[in-house]
């Protein structure tokens, strides 16, 4: 997906955090070489709101990521992010289990 505007990522972030408003962000690894900045986490958060289409279950979450982000002038001007979407989608019982 890409996003091109601030109201595209505003959009974004409203879907993630009605789905799962209590969502706190762990920074395990943050490192940076001139204009850009990666920021390995972990998110942790309970399902509480319709997601993708899998309506609240309730169940603890916990998923990874890195983002990256390139800074002009102080200020964030592009991001490219990947996350361990998979695992989140297990966890709320939308796709099956690997087990």
């Amino acid at each position: 997906m890409t996003i091109t505007s601030r109201d595209g990522m505003r959009e974004l972030l409203g879907v993630y955090t009605a789905a799962f408003p209590d969502v706190d962000f762990t920074v395990e690894n943050q490192m940076s070489d001139g204009d850009q900045v990666v920021t390995r986490w972990t998110a942790r958060a309970t399902h509480s709101g319709e997601f993708d289409g899998v309506q609240p279950t309730g169940k603890s979450v916990m998923f990874t990521g890195i983002t990256i982000s390139r800074l002009e002038n102080g200020r964030l001007v592009e991001e490219w992010e990947n996350f361990d979407e998979l695992s989140l989608m297990r966890q709320i019982g939308a796709l099956p289990s690997a087990d």
